[in-house]
Formats: C-alpha cells, structure tokens, sequence
C-alpha cells in the first residue's frame, strides 16, 4: 500500500479530491478507495479538509489549490487577485473564486467565497494563469470580472493596468454595459 501514497508524493499537487485519488491509485470501486483513503487517514498519512477534499499530512499547500479543488471548473479572482495585485488595498482573508454557483465555505479554518459567472466565461482562459495546481486570474481578468459581476466599483490604483490586455479580454463578457463602464476607468 506504501507505494499508493508515493504516487501522491510524486505529483505536483498537495491538495486532492476523492476523484483525482481514484486516477492516481487506479481504483475503480467506491467503496476499496473509500476503505484505503480511511486507512491512510487514520495512518496520518492523509488529512481530510473536508468531505471529498484531502492533503497529504505534513505537505504544506496553497489556499488557492484547495479552492480551485472545491469546485472545478474555477479560478482565483475578484478581491484576492485585485488586493495580491496592489489594485486595492483593502486587505481581505477570504479567498474568492469565480465558478458556477455562488457559495461560501470555511476549509481548514480560511473561508472560500464563490460567485457564479457563466460557463463561456468561466472556460474562457484568456486572461488566466497556471500555477501548475491552481488557476488565477490576471489583475485585468479580475477587474473586468468585478465590473461585471459588481458594477461599479472602487479601485485604489491603476497605473499598472494593462488596458490593451484588458480591451483583448472585455469581448468574452458579451456585455454593453461592462464595456461603457470600462472606458471610464480607462480615461481615469
């Protein structure tokens, strides 16, 4: 069973759903994957996040991957990428993700807000970023989703914006209204 666990060790990943476990060990009966994530459990070789959602005891991990493996598809955006950015400057522990349905949960002692955006947006990766176990988006991806989602808006500082990278993103939004309030940013 050792080498169960090695497979884990050998990903890139620290974080990991039921489902991802079941590919890595080949199993394809619910209830044996179930017995052995149990097993390595109470070994403490596995930590359990929450139901479906487990680390590998000991291995330090990203928020940002468990968010993305709370609900997948999804991206790291809104307040967490605009503070991380210096867009804002409103400090914010919550780690907010764009998927499709809008939630808050407490993992591990951090909360994780979801919003829903639509599904074309949502698969869209222009304007993301890999991190090799998680997605973010850029600090323009992230402030067109926050006009789009939020309206109006305050943003604390936009020098550094890329408006170019930001006008090749604004057309997945289908979006008239996005586009008249991104240009009085732009003209700020």
């Amino acid at each position: 069973m050792k080498n169960l666990t090695s497979r884990l060790h050998l990903s890139n990943q620290a974080v990991f759903t039921s489902k991802e476990i079941a590919l890595f060990w080949d199993e394809p009966n619910p209830n044996n994957l179930k017995n052995k994530i149990n097993y390595y459990i109470r070994t403490g070789t596995l930590r359990s996040l929450r139901r479906g959602l487990y680390v590998l005891a000991g291995k330090s991990y990203s928020p940002f991957e468990v968010a993305n493996r709370i609900y997948a598809p999804s991206y790291v955006s809104l307040e967490t990428v605009l503070a991380q950015e210096g867009v804002i400057f409103q400090f914010d522990e919550r780690i907010y993700s764009l998927t499709y349905q809008t939630r808050e949960l407490i993992v591990d002692g951090k909360k994780y807000i979801y919003r829903k955006i639509s599904n074309d947006i949502l698969t869209n990766p222009i304007g993301l970023k890999s991190w090799g176990s998680y997605w973010m988006a850029s600090k323009e991806r992230a402030f067109l989703d926050s006009l789009h989602l939020d309206g109006q808006h305050h943003f604390d500082h936009l020098d550094n914006m890329d408006w170019g990278l930001c006008r090749k993103i604004l057309p997945i939004y289908h979006n008239n209204s996005l586009n008249k309030r991104f240009e009085t940013y732009v003209k700020h």
